[in-house]
């Protein structure tokens, strides 16, 4: 991926963390599988559906690694068996994915739920203690 001038500006300085969210971003943006809604619930809750026909809950995971939420779907033997047969018109994807998507420090995953071939993942954002740090004043000499 090409860098953006602008992290490499000099008054700039230790942006190399969000200059990789960047870069994270627009990979998870270039993939196209499987389709998804992105709701928002109100009160910093989200809600992410992904269209998983066909997957079972054992054949699916979601997880979360630095600040990314990573939702996997693995077709084994039903993959190879679909393979087999002699279709007229194949228009169910029967592949594996790897869907990825970044999450703003402290977004937190409540809950994921299967429920008619939809995979939907709730997320909350709490609200932030508020912080005010007093930075003491010192004297030369």
């Amino acid at each position: 991926m090409n860098r953006t001038p602008l992290f490499d500006s000099p008054i700039l300085l230790g942006f190399e963390h969000t200059r990789a969210l960047v870069e994270r971003a627009a990979k998870a943006a270039a993939e196209s599988y499987p389709p998804y809604n992105v709701e928002e619930l109100g009160e910093g809750r989200v809600r992410i559906t992904l269209a998983v026909a066909g997957f079972a809950p054992d054949q699916l995971q979601v997880t979360v690694e630095d600040d990314q939420l990573v939702v996997a779907g693995r077709r084994d033997g039903e993959a190879r068996a679909a393979e087999e047969k002699a279709y007229l018109h194949r228009g169910i994807a029967a592949r594996g994915f790897l869907r990825t998507f970044v999450l703003a420090s402290g977004m937190e995953v409540e809950q994921a739920l299967l429920q008619h071939g939809l995979l939907h993942i709730d997320l909350a954002r709490p609200e932030p203690a508020r912080l005010i740090k007093r930075i003491p004043i010192r004297t030369a000499g």
